[in-house]
């Protein structure tokens, strides 16, 4: 647990959580929080910890059963007439990396590689066919995410192909809970790429909100403590994600992650954001400039 600058090792205190795998045991304790949350917070009380520069952070949903992501959800700074027909789809947990990791762009003929920023939902407790009304009470907390795409693609059904990929989920660095968490639907959304400021929205730009996003998921499928659901980006500040750059996502109160990219074809793009390209009569995506596939 985060403690200022520190961070406490309380796995004593969830000793008993039983788990077939390491990866489990975060999943055991969301969904029996509120039993070990007075343990955990004596636990924090009596340690300093140690420097949180000291340890590697990894990311802090390591193999989540269910990673939904909704399509096409804002409103894309007021150029979108109404939201788009409600749609998702989901991820590989294999896509699952955390803070100073990775994100390998694979052999393929995408035509661009882009991420997108998003604010995600940490499910806290079984949920099937929730009502948009009950929705928050079954959000244990929320994390940064970033949603890797091949764009372009050949072939007819690509879009699984498009989104789950291996590296192609970054999350972290961090679950923040729910209730240090004032509105998740007024939170401002920034991405730097090398530094640069790309992406910059607020999560009230949503086209479906995230109550709703809830009831759409769970009347198709159970989601389980641990669960991961992104609620989608404002994709005018999309951009190329190439190799050697760091790539930097903070959602408002949840700290940032940070994660590097790394192409062993060392394809180039041009880089701009959609808007960029948009303001000048282009459509979004930019070319590949160079490499393979080009």
């Amino acid at each position: 647990m985060l403690k200022g600058d520190n961070v406490v090792d309380v796995s004593s205190v969830v000793s008993d959580i039983p788990y077939l795998e390491p990866q489990q045991l975060i999943s055991g304790l969301i969904a029996n929080f509120e039993n070990y949350r007075s343990k955990l917070d004596a636990a924090v009380n009596a340690s300093s910890g140690v420097a949180l520069s000291s340890v590697r952070v990894r990311p802090p949903l390591p193999g989540p059963t269910n990673i939904d992501c909704m399509a096409v959800n804002y409103m894309e700074d007021g150029t979108r007439d109404e939201p788009a027909p409600i749609n998702a789809f989901q991820k590989s947990a294999y896509a699952v990396i955390g803070p100073g990791d990775t994100m390998v762009l694979p052999d393929t003929p995408a035509t661009v590689f882009e991420g997108e920023a998003e604010l995600a939902l940490v499910i806290g407790k079984k949920a099937t066919n929730v009502a948009a009304a009950d929705a928050f009470d079954y959000i244990f907390g929320y994390t940064n995410f970033i949603d890797g795409s091949a764009r372009g693609l050949p072939g007819a059904n690509v879009f699984h192909a498009m989104k789950s990929r291996d590296t192609f989920a970054p999350i972290g660095p961090y679950i923040v809970t729910a209730d240090e968490v004032a509105n998740p639907q007024n939170l401002q959304v920034r991405l730097w790429n090398n530094g640069d400021l790309k992406q910059n929205f607020n999560t009230d730009d949503m086209g479906h909100k995230i109550a709703r996003c809830v009831e759409y998921i769970t009347s198709i499928h159970t989601l389980e403590p641990g669960d991961i659901l992104a609620t989608g980006t404002n994709h005018r500040g999309l951009n190329p994600f190439q190799d050697g750059e760091v790539i930097e996502l903070e959602v408002e109160g949840l700290g940032r992650l940070s994660f590097n990219v790394r192409d062993d074809l060392k394809r180039t793009w041009p880089r701009e954001t959609h808007l960029e390209r948009e303001e000048r009569g282009l459509p979004g995506s930019a070319p590949q400039e160079s490499g393979k596939y080009s």
